[in-house]
């Protein structure tokens, strides 16, 4: 099979940078900060954020919730596209990075908009069902640690309306998922989730090329 996707050189990628990216001032500051942090490559692309604004914009969603998040970087995205009665629930265990998180939030004014809960995300996943929200969210981000994938996914469904969207990330994993030499639990989780998804009736689903892999799944 021949090659459809075109490959990124770093030239072509500054080039898409400068004709399609539209960070805030705030947005930027905070890609800079971070990326001088431990860990720092863990923060998602600017195209993907912006990418991912512009998904909540089209399915009109009030209410989304992130499966990890960091400095915050996804959650400023995503939150800044929600309308103004609109509410992102983000979910993490680090006070460490998650405190840049809402430093930002603070500054761009969308802190209002955001609840964060610092505990296992499956637990908070748990309350909100029990809390009677199952069924009510509109768009759900995953970016956590890999082997729990599979329960974040199965948890988001159960919170999303029929015509909600699941975004998860890093599902090509530095192309080590293509790899059958790669056996790591990480690798592994998501290889499974992958080929899960792909039988999965549940969902309409893709996976495309941006950043480390992103599949998107609308649920039926």
């Amino acid at each position: 099979m021949s090659r459809r996707t075109l490959e990124m050189t770093e030239q072509l990628y500054d080039y898409l940078l400068k004709t399609s990216l539209r960070d805030t001032p705030l947005q930027k500051k905070l890609r800079q900060v971070t990326a001088k942090m431990k860990w720092g490559g863990m923060q998602i692309s600017p195209e993907q954020g912006q990418f991912m604004a512009l998904l909540v914009e089209l399915i009109g969603a009030r209410k989304a919730i992130e499966i990890g998040t960091f400095t915050g970087y996804s959650g400023l995205s995503v939150a800044a596209a929600l309308p103004a009665n609109g509410h992102l629930w983000c979910c993490d265990v680090s006070e460490e990075f998650t405190a840049t998180a809402r430093k930002f939030w603070k500054l761009a004014k969308l802190d209002k908009k955001i609840t964060l809960t610092l505990a296992p995300a499956t637990e908070t996943i748990a309350k909100l069902l029990k809390a009677r929200h199952g069924g009510t969210f509109d768009f759900a981000f995953i970016d956590a640690d890999k082997a729990n994938y599979d329960a974040y996914y199965e948890g988001v469904l159960k919170l999303l309306r029929k015509g909600g969207l699941i975004a998860i990330d890093n599902v090509l994993w530095g192309g080590r998922v293509a790899d059958p030499a790669r056996k790591d639990p990480d690798t592994t989780a998501i290889r499974k989730l992958n080929a899960k998804i792909l039988k999965d009736k549940r969902v309409t689903a893709s996976l495309l090329p941006i950043g480390d892999g992103l599949t998107l799944a609308r649920k039926r």
